[in-house]
């Protein structure tokens, strides 16, 4: 049973491809909001970024993912070497990560972190929960930017990269990101067409030259 029973899947189709960042080794994309980064099992399922960019490179291999509903920067190696490079980066927490979300309600403190473990809510999937026997450690901090009609804009930077994390931490807050279709109350769906979180900044090392590169891409909420 999904926990989503009336989602219709209607991926963006322009901008098709926003692409930041292109070489002989890497390809980095703005992904749009509503857009899968991989297909899913199903036929309809089968438009989504990673396809879309093979049909340009067909080498391009997926090394991170972005959820359907979130938007900003996302890396794409275009050899074998190249992937594992910056898989090796991902899982060594080498890279830099920088996300922002808007989430319901005003959080007081001006920054702080979440540090709590993530497990996949099972009966309820693709939904994961907080558990703090079996699940795995996660920590996100958070820096808010400013206030704006019973919400709050905040940086989030996730140290760990556990299945919706940013999401489930900042709903552990009594915070949820508006617009969220999983995690969200009534009140906070209703205040945004989409999910307010947004993949700003993305910094990794190039695997040939070992060079320092920092990717951005602009808020498309405020």
């Amino acid at each position: 049973m999904s926990a989503n029973p009336d989602f219709v899947y209607t991926p963006p189709q322009s901008p098709y491809l926003q692409v930041v960042y292109r070489d002989d080794d890497i390809i980095v994309l703005n992904k749009n909001s509503g857009l899968l980064t991989v297909p899913g099992r199903l036929p309809e399922h089968q438009d989504c970024l990673q396809n879309r960019v093979m049909r340009v490179l067909p080498t391009a291999t997926i090394v991170h993912r972005l959820d359907m509903a979130t938007s900003g920067i996302i890396i794409m190696a275009l050899n074998k070497p190249a992937h594992v490079s910056i898989s090796q980066q991902f899982e060594k927490r080498k890279t830099q990560k920088k996300y922002i979300a808007r989430v319901y309600g005003i959080i007081e403190e001006k920054e702080g972190s979440v540090d709590q473990p993530l497990i996949c809510d099972w009966p309820n999937r693709p939904k994961q929960m907080i558990d703090h026997e079996r699940g795995k450690p996660s920590l996100t901090h958070f820096n808010v930017l400013s206030y704006q009609n019973n919400s709050t804009l905040v940086e989030l930077t996730p140290i760990t990269g556990r299945s919706h994390q940013l999401r489930v931490h900042m709903l552990s807050l009594g915070h949820p990101i508006l617009g969220d279709r999983l995690y969200a109350h009534d009140n906070a769906l209703a205040m945004a067409q989409r999910l307010n979180l947004h993949a700003q900044m993305l910094s990794i090392y190039h695997p040939v030259t070992n060079e320092l590169l920092t990717f951005t891409a602009e808020c498309p909420f405020k």
